[in-house]
């Protein structure tokens, strides 16, 4: 898919996120269809039409993906592989995601100097999920964020946050072929890995390595998270890692939700959160 592509995606996206909204304000009075279109200004035709263009299925099937009965079962499901898997001395549940993603985690050395010396060349582009804003560097990736409308100083302030002392340089035509390769990642097994560079402690490293083991169609909980690196106990200090996560999408954090089943606490909104594991969900 070309850039022209993910820009109509953009358009559907935005729709698509309000009527994820309006549902979720409206959830108890389960609305019918031609109400939730209408929350996105369009007809039902129409908002079918989008959709299944989105989504490549009826809104009516993508919704059955985000409900707590759902999220609980796919909860379930997930934690008994798991453990399966730990017991048998395995490295986690999948390593499917492993085989497509690998990364470097800075030297305690590096952490210190906050970016010194190193070149950034950054871009924002369009996707399924709305704007995004992506960094790389000759070592990798090292950060992959969504953006909301206006908000581009707002995401590239927290970047320069994370690399204070990082050289930025917007560069777009060398992040656009990495943006259309990750957002093509699910068409075409073929593409080589991609490299990340983090920055993060030991233990936020170690659990954003366990999120790389999660596979699509499966979600965790934080306490799943934590038992997996063998703190069980630090299932908060899990969610804080999750929550900081630096490369977002690559590292599917969006993969973890509460143990209750909902759907909750993303750095990029609880609903473009929902949007992705239901995106996720109709491609397993």
């Amino acid at each position: 898919m070309d850039n022209e592509g993910f820009s109509q995606q953009v358009d559907d996206y935005r729709r698509i996120e309000k009527a994820i909204r309006y549902l979720e304000g409206h959830f108890k009075s389960q609305p019918a269809l031609d109400k939730i279109a209408e929350s996105a200004h369009l007809s039902k035709y129409h908002f079918n039409r989008l959709f299944k263009r989105w989504a490549g299925i009826s809104p009516i099937q993508f919704l059955q993906h985000l409900t707590l009965e759902y999220t609980k079962e796919k909860l379930i499901e997930s934690g008994t592989l798991l453990e399966t898997s730990l017991e048998a001395g395995l490295s986690g549940p999948s390593r499917l995601h492993d085989l497509f993603v690998t990364f470097e985690a800075m030297t305690p050395g590096e952490y210190k100097q906050m970016g010194a010396d190193l070149k950034i060349e950054y871009g924002f582009h369009p996707t399924p999920f709305g704007q995004c804003l992506l960094a790389v560097t000759d070592r990798g990736i090292c950060h992959l964020g969504f953006v909301d409308r206006n908000e581009d100083s707002v995401a590239f302030g927290w970047l320069h946050h994370n690399w204070p002392e990082a050289k930025f340089v917007e560069n777009r035509t060398r992040t656009r072929p990495v943006v259309n390769r990750i957002f093509r990642l699910e068409r075409n097994r073929k593409f080589r890995p991609f490299h990340l560079l983090l920055k993060g402690t030991n233990f936020q490293v170690n659990v954003w390595r366990a999120l790389l083991t999660i596979p699509r169609g499966r979600v965790l909980s934080y306490q799943d998270i934590a038992a997996y690196i063998g703190r069980p106990k630090a299932f908060r200090a899990a969610a804080n890692a999750v929550a900081v996560n630096p490369v977002g999408y690559l590292i599917p954090c969006h993969r973890v939700i509460a143990k209750s089943g909902q759907i909750q606490r993303y750095r990029w909104g609880t609903v473009r959160k929902k949007v992705i594991l239901g995106w996720e969900a109709t491609r397993i």
